[in-house]
Formats: C-alpha cells, sequence, structure tokens
C-alpha cells in the first residue's frame, strides 16, 4: 500500500505456487507478518492463500515472553479455519536463551496443541546459503528431514 502498488490476493499466491510445484519438489510460501495479516481492503489473508492450495501452515515463532499466547491463538485460527498445522519452528533461537524462552521449548506443544519441529539459531539467515543448507538439518525434527531434539535445546 505505502508503495502504491496494488495489494496481493490470495488467488495469485495459490497460482504461483501452483506453477512452481509443478518444476520442484517442495514450495515454501512466507507469510510476513502472520496468518491474519490482511491482504486488501476486503480482508483476505494468508489463511486465504492456504485454503486455495490446500497446503498444511507450518508456524513461525518467536523465542521469548509472549509466544505461547501468539502462538496458541494462530494455531487456534488454522483450527478454526480447517487448514493443517504440522507443527512449529522457532524462529530464531537466541545465543543465550532466557528462562521463558526455555520453558517455551517444554510448553509450545501443549499450549498450541502442535509439536515443537525445530529452533533456527539467531543469526542463522546471514549465513552462507551452502553452510544454511549444511546446518539446516540440525534444526529440524526428524519429521521435517532433520535431526534436531527438542530436550536438547531446552537442557
Amino acid at each position: 500500500r505505502r508503495a502504491g502498488r496494488p495489494p496481493v490476493r490470495p488467488h495469485e499466491v495459490a497460482e504461483a505456487a501452483e506453477k512452481l510445484a509443478a518444476e520442484h519438489d517442495l514450495v515454501l510460501v512466507e507469510g510476513a507478518g502472520g496468518l491474519l495479516v490482511r491482504f486488501d481492503e476486503t480482508g483476505a489473508t494468508l489463511a486465504d492463500a492456504a485454503r486455495l492450495l490446500g497446503a498444511p501452515v507450518l508456524v513461525v515463532a518467536h523465542a521469548g515472553l509472549g509466544t505461547l499466547n501468539a502462538t496458541t491463538l494462530t494455531t487456534e485460527a488454522l483450527r478454526a479455519r480447517g487448514l493443517e498445522c504440522p507443527g512449529v519452528v522457532i524462529g530464531s533461537w537466541p545465543a543465550v536463551a532466557d528462562l521463558a524462552s526455555r520453558c517455551n521449548v517444554a510448553d509450545l506443544p501443549d499450549s498450541s496443541g502442535v509439536p515443537l519441529l525445530g529452533a533456527i539459531p539467531q543469526g542463522a539467515p546471514a549465513l552462507p546459503p551452502a553452510d544454511f543448507r549444511a546446518k539446516a538439518p540440525g534444526w529440524l525434527a526428524p519429521r521435517l528431514d532433520g535431526s534436531w531434539d527438542a530436550a536438547r535445546l531446552a537442557a
């Protein structure tokens, strides 16, 4: 809106993802801002795009204080819309985790109703792509083809 450009519509997101899926094994659609952030004046959201795709929604959560509430509200909104949520990944795990972050590792699955499937270390996006790809399996649970274990993170 601020740039004066037309809004992205859920059907455009779905069409672009479907085109990419025809040529790739995996297509990820990132929804910056959250599941229910409005795309346009009609109130269309990322949830609408996920519904059009029939795609599961992996929730990326903050590590610290407030994440139990925000993540639980997001997973409840997904369930209310009939959308599948395979789990939650913590998007930026701090180098030195505070008490709230460490407790959230244990509490997120119970609160959100979905498993915790990984934690990406703070600063990881700055890694060169080859290094990121090489290290990513250690940040993701076996369900996402990784070797990460939540119990180790909480310790």
